[in-house]
Parts: C-alpha cells; sequence; structure tokens
C-alpha cells in the first residue's frame, strides 16, 4: 500500500491553495466551536492528513521541516484548523508505537484522523483480554472530527505502580462534552471526553513506559529511524508551525490594511506614513523572522538527527522544549505589536488580527509550549541542575 511521498514543495503548495477558503471560513469557525465539512473535505482530498500516516498504509512520513512548512502555510489560512492539523499529526505518528494488529485498526480508515491527550485523568481496570476505562479527560483538540483517541490512564492494580496505560479508542465509543467556550482556538473544538466502562483489547493498549521511552511493538514501523525521535520532542517540533505561520498572516493582514488608513486624532492622513508605524512594523517583522529562522533550524536539526542516528541526549530534549517556548514567544510579541497598531476597527470579528491575537494567545498557553516554564528549564540545565520534569 506505500506509495511516493510527494515532495516538501508539492505539500505547501497544497497547503498554501487551502488558505483561501480557511480564511473564508474563519467567522463560521468560530462561532460554531468546530471546523466545517467543506473545510474537512478540502483537507481530506489535499492528502495533508496523511504527512504521518505510516508509508505501508498509503502515508507518507514526511520529515519534521515538512509539517513547519505546511502548518505554517496552513495557518495563514486559520490558526484552528492548523491546530487540529497538528495534532493530528502529532498522534498519528505516535500510533507507530502500536502492535502492527492495532495499526491495521487505525489505518483501515481513509483520511483517518487521531487525536488524544497524554494527561492520565483516567482509571484503567484490567479484564480479560484488556482493559476497562472510566475517566474524564479534557483539552481533546479535533476530537469533533477524529476516528480514533489516544487515551492515557492509571491501572488501579496496586501491582502498577502508578505507571499509566495509553490506549487508543474509537471516539464513537466515548462521551462528547460540550464545554469548548473559550477566547482563543474556538475551532479547535478542544471537548472534554468521557469513558464510562469502555472495554479496549490489548493489542490496543501498550505501557508509559514504552510509550515514553520510544519503544515500538511494531514489526514494521519499529526499525524505521523517524520512530526514534523522543515523542515529546516529535510532538514539538510539529507545533512550531502554527505559531510561525499565524505571525506571518497577521504582518501580511497588517500590511494589507495600512494604506490611506489614517490615525484617528492626529494629523497623520495615513498610517503609513508615521515613523510609529515603522518602528512596530520592523520590530514585528524582526521577530517573525527570528522565529522562523530558529523553527527551521530546530526541525532541520531533528531532521539531521533522524538521518545520522545518533541517540538524544537529555540536552537535546530539553532544547526542544526551549525552541518551542522562545518561537511561541518571539510570535505572541510580534503579533500583539501589530494588533496594538491596528487601531480600534480591528476588534471587529471580521478583522483577522484580533482573532489571530486570541488564537497564538491561546496556544502559547499548551503546556507543552508555555515561554516561562520552557526558558527556566533551559535555564536551570544551564546552572547544572536535573530537569525539574520526565517530560523530555
Amino acid at each position: 500500500m506505500s506509495s511516493p511521498t510527494p515532495s516538501r514543495a508539492e505539500l505547501v503548495e497544497r497547503a498554501a491553495k487551502l488558505a483561501p477558503l480557511l480564511r473564508s471560513r474563519a467567522q463560521w469557525i468560530d462561532e460554531h466551536r468546530r471546523l466545517p465539512e467543506d473545510v474537512i473535505t478540502a483537507i481530506e482530498e489535499s492528502g495533508l492528513l496523511r504527512l504521518q500516516v505510516p508509508n505501508q498504509y498509503g502515508g507518507y512520513e514526511s520529515d519534521f521541516r515538512t509539517h513547519l512548512d505546511v502548518l505554517a502555510e496552513i495557518a495563514r489560512g486559520n490558526t484552528s484548523v492548523a491546530f487540529c492539523l497538528s495534532i493530528y499529526a502529532s498522534l498519528t505518528w505516535m500510533t507507530a508505537f502500536w502492535p502492527d494488529a492495532a495499526l491495521d485498526e487505525v489505518f483501515a480508515t481513509p483520511n483517518v484522523r487521531v487525536t488524544g491527550t497524554t494527561a492520565a485523568t483516567g482509571a484503567a481496570t484490567r479484564v480479560d483480554g484488556g482493559y476497562r476505562l472510566n475517566g474524564r479527560w479534557k483539552f481533546n483538540s479535533g476530537v469533533l472530527h477524529a476516528h480514533w483517541k489516544i487515551t492515557a490512564a492509571v491501572p488501579d492494580d496496586p501491582e502498577s505502580q502508578q505507571i499509566p496505560i495509553f490506549a487508543v479508542v474509537p471516539v464513537t465509543e466515548l462521551e462528547i462534552v460540550d464545554d469548548w467556550f473559550t477566547t482563543g482556538l474556538e475551532g479547535s473544538g478542544s471537548v472534554t471526553t468521557v469513558a464510562t466502562d469502555v472495554f479496549v483489547p490489548d493489542h490496543r493498549v501498550i505501557s508509559g513506559a514504552d510509550f515514553y521511552q520510544n519503544i515500538s511493538l511494531s514489526a514494521v514501523n519499529g526499525p524505521k529511524p523517524i520512530y526514534t525521535v523522543p515523542m515529546l520532542v516529535s510532538a514539538t517540533v510539529i507545533q512550531t508551525g502554527q505559531l510561525v505561520g499565524a505571525a506571518r498572516q497577521a504582518l501580511s493582514g497588517f500590511l494589507e490594511r495600512l494604506p490611506g488608513r489614517p490615525i484617528t486624532y492626529t494629523d497623520y492622513t495615513s498610517q503609513q506614513d508615521a515613523p510609529v508605524t515603522h518602528l512596530q512594523v520592523g520590530e514585528a517583522a524582526l521577530l517573525i523572522e527570528d522565529a522562523e529562522a530558529r523553527a527551521r533550524r530546530f526541525a532541520d536539526r531533528v531532521d539531521a538527527k533522524v538521518a545520522s542516528g545518533e541517540p538524544w541526549t537529555q540536552d537535546e530534549r530539553v532544547s526542544s522544549r526551549v525552541q518551542i517556548g522562545w518561537i511561541a514567544k518571539q510570535a505572541k510579541q510580534a503579533v500583539e505589536i501589530l494588533a496594538q497598531a491596528s487601531g480600534g476597527s480591528s476588534i471587529y470579528r471580521d478583522v483577522p488580527i484580533a482573532r489571530l491575537q486570541r488564537d497564538i494567545h491561546a496556544a502559547s498557553l499548551h503546556g507543552m509550549i508555555t515561554p516561562a516554564v520552557n526558558i527556566e528549564l533551559y535555564g536551570r540545565t544551564l546552572c547544572g541542575l536535573e530537569p525539574n520534569t520526565t517530560y523530555l
């Protein structure tokens, strides 16, 4: 079932062609807190859902730089869509650790979409042939359009030592709680899911130890170099594209609105002529250029590690956390500058800058992205201390 992988340029072009549709549907997406069917159809037809599908199931197993560039273009259309696609890519990549019997089930669905969370906020009870899950999980981005969900739960067996298990569960077997009422990334539909005595067979369950140590139980995927990347590094690098793309779109959108706009209560009949505007645009552009350059170096470095086959050090894992934290900080600063320079009319819902500001703020609050936490982690290790987290 393997198929030739399209070039990076071709995949980026496909993403860019989607952007006009995504921009035209932005208000609907925010108001309905989900993605519309025409957007889902267009994404399916683009083939971009296959970026991290294993090659033996007709996927591309694209490199991480391709993810960065593709998701940056999607974010220029709509950040909620980019966030969903980044989650689908990350979680689809993670499924490679499951046994081939589970993968045969997951990838039997064309254009399959896998979502999930790694927070073990549920309980797992051992039963004959598998586990029964009970629990409640928040922040399930993209689950409204997903087929499968990776769910973490702590076994109630005293011998489990509180090490969670990770289960692949059909979304249809979970209850959806419509509680995603937010001021950012509204269209990601990151609602809560609930499991009530959901049975998961053994072949769709792996241990947390295997999950976090990248031990693949797939005979086909196990030997592939792309799956030697630490799980949290892969998730981190995939997430950077949406941050860069949102900031780039904020700048281009600002410049499109600029000609002929006066600065109210001043003598400037055109904001384009005002030195304060030049300073704002210049600073925002430099922040975006730096963020994009850092993101590309980060992705290229991960791809180079895949190619070399060298083991990952603790310092490299820490570095991945600080990369996305610093990229988020720069992108957010750039968008804030442009939002402040956009005037009172920019708060209308049909003006994109306010949406971009809300979305990039929401994205920067993600537990794996939050700048201050990641920068502190980096500084801590530079000072010779051990990391204060196992999430590396």
